[in-house]
Formats: structure tokens, C-alpha cells, sequence
């Protein structure tokens, strides 16, 4: 099943059953996707036998599958990731056994065609490209062999970040919040079994394509997390019940083989030549620049559909005429 979040004028939009193809919909017996996931189990059957679709799809209309969420917590799960991070950041290895997760901003997703306003170059402006879970609802000491069985739905994500304010943060002990922006969401939510071979082991084992002003970026694929999603789930819900709609991240994903693949944030590809030259040489990203994400699968499909923003100066950007800011 594919779904998507049409504009209504609404904060949470409209849901939508959307063809294998994504260009035709037909209208979901249910307003909005939090509604779906609360009484998933009741709803998604009739969901899942939809075979007509009667309209066309705009893409200009889709919001994020899901505008807004009750929580989004982002993990960091893959170790070629964590390893550059630490040349970028210049920091040590954090010493654990257990997933790194944060609990970041869920009040908003902006869609996967919206400009994104931010307040100044200066701040270190990062795409960083991930795939993502929705849950529902998942009791508090459930095992990660239990919560594959909560896993309802897969996303694309590009989760921004702000570097220049990262590593201040970081230093506090209490977590990100300036350098952690909202994030984007690409238009179709899946559900594991749309994606066929490239759902495996709580894994999203797909390519994800990263362009950065039409020259290609990355292509690492999903497949080495060194944890699944059910593993990040059961860490989540350790010692506390995860209400039904909550989004659970991979972080930026990443491949041991970077040289040959690539990178799906600048950070990385800043580490990299770091190691190589001892100093970056690439720049974060500037207003005007664009990014282009789309995960493919073996047969060149694209079952999230694409992400594909323009960065823009929240100041005096086009955004704020769009009422973005107001949002």
C-alpha cells in the first residue's frame, strides 16, 4: 500500500491511497494518516484492496505523508557515518552499547517540494538523507523481535541540519535544538512489503540518489545499519510506551565503500577530504542551492517518490511570500 497526504488547507492535509505508479489516487475511508495508524488493525484491510484509482495525482499537491507527528526520534545507525562524523566534528568515539537516538523536532515536516528558509549561510546549512519507520502503537519493553510487527510504514527523510551549531550543542549534554531544523519528508508513505527485496531485516536495502545543484552526490544504500529498525524501536520503547504515529530515523546513510558510492550529507564528504588533504574543501550549502533525493529499487522504481528543495534566506527569501514561515 502507498499513501499520501494531499493539501486541503489544513495542517494534516488529506490522506490519499495513491496508485503502484504514483500518478492516480483514489480517496482513503479515513481523513488523515495519525487517524490510520491509531486504528490501523480496523482501517488498513479495506485500504489494502483498493484496485481503482480515479483521479490524478499533482505532485505539487503532496505534503509530507505525515505533516506533523507526536514525536520523531532520530537514530544514528550506521557506523561508516559515525566514523566520518567523528573526523568532522573532531570528537571521540561515544562509548556504548546501545543505538545513538535523539528526540528531535516533530511539529512539522515540510513536503517534498517546498523551499526551505533558513536564517544564514553562516550557520553550516546540511542536507543529510535517511530513511525512516511509523509506528504504531508500540508498549513500553517491547523486544526488537516484537517490533518488527509494529513497523506499518517506510519514508524518506532529509533530515537538515545546521553544523556550525552542532558541535556547541553537542558539548552541553542536552541534545540538539538550534542545529536541528524541521525536516522533509518525501511524498509517499510505504507500506515494508511495497518494497519487496529491498525490506530486509528491518533494513531498507535500497540505493538513495543524492544530486546537489544536478551533479550526482551519493548513492549509499540502506542495507548497513548496524541496526535494524525493530532493534531502534525496542531501544525507544525501553522504558516507555511509543504512541501510535511516532517516526523513528536511521540517520544519514552510509557505506564503508564511500569512495566508490559517495555520501548522503556534506559533512561526510567534508571528514573525507579531511582525511585525505587534512582539510575540507567543500562548502556547506549556500541560498539558491537545490538538493534532489530519490531511494530506487533493483527495477529503477522510486517507491518514496523524490524530495527536491531549493535553500532559501528566511529573511527575504520567496518562502515567506508563500507563507511557509507561517506555517
Amino acid at each position: 500500500m502507498k499513501l499520501a497526504t494531499l493539501r486541503d488547507g489544513t495542517k494534516d492535509g488529506r490522506l490519499v491511497v495513491a496508485s503502484p505508479a504514483g500518478t492516480r489516487f483514489a480517496d482513503a475511508p479515513v481523513g488523515t494518516l495519525q487517524h490510520l495508524l491509531e486504528d490501523w488493525d480496523a482501517l488498513a484491510p479495506a485500504m489494502t484492496r483498493v484496485t481503482e484509482f480515479p483521479n490524478a495525482l499533482d505532485p505539487a499537491q503532496c505534503m509530507a505523508p505525515m505533516p506533523r507527528a507526536w514525536q520523531w526520534l532520530d537514530g544514528s545507525a550506521f557506523a561508516a557515518h559515525a566514523r566520518l562524523m567523528e573526523v568532522a566534528f573532531g570528537t571521540d568515539p561515544i562509548a556504548t552499547d546501545k543505538p545513538l537516538m535523539y528526540q528531535g523536532l516533530s511539529d512539522r515536516f515540510y513536503g517534498p517540494f517546498d523551499d526551505i528558509p533558513f536564517r544564514s549561510e553562516a550557520d553550516g546549512i546540511d542536507f543529510e538523507g535517511e530513511f525512516a519507520v511509523i509506528v504504531d502503537h508500540v508498549p513500553m519493553g517491547t523486544t526488537a523481535s516484537e517490533a518488527i510487527r509494529h513497523i506499518r510504514l517506510v519514508v524518506q527523510v532529509n533530515d537538515w541540519s545546521l553544523r556550525a551549531l552542532a558541535v556547541p550543542e553537542m558539548k552541553t549534554g542536552f541534545g540538539w535544538v538550534q542545529a536541528k531544523p524541521a525536516c522533509s519528508m518525501a511524498q509517499f508513505a510505504v507500506t515494508p512489503d511495497e518494497l519487496g527485496a529491498g525490506w530486509h531485516d528491518g533494513r531498507v536495502c535500497l540505493d538513495l540518489l543524492v544530486d546537489w545543484n544536478d551533479q550526482h552526490f551519493g548513492h549509499a544504500n540502506g542495507a548497513q545499519m548496524a541496526y535494524g529498525f525493530h532493534e531502534l524501536i525496542a531501544h525507544a520503547a525501553a522504558t516507555r510506551d511509543l504512541v501510535a504515529g511516532t517516526i523513528i530515523g536511521s540517520g544519514t546513510v552510509a557505506n564503508d565503500d564511500h569512495a566508490v558510492v559517495g555520501s548522503s550529507c556534506i559533512s561526510e564528504r567534508r571528514a573525507i577530504e579531511i582525511i585525505a588533504s587534512g582539510q575540507p574543501q567543500t562548502t556547506f550549502m549556500h541560498f539558491g542551492d537545490r538538493v534532489k533525493m530519490e531511494a530506487r529499487s533493483a527495477d529503477g522504481t522510486s517507491p518514496f517518490g523524490v524530495l527536491d528543495h531549493t535553500v532559501l534566506s528566511s529573511v527575504d527569501g520567496p518562502c515567506a511570500s508563500r507563507g511557509i514561515l507561517d506555517w
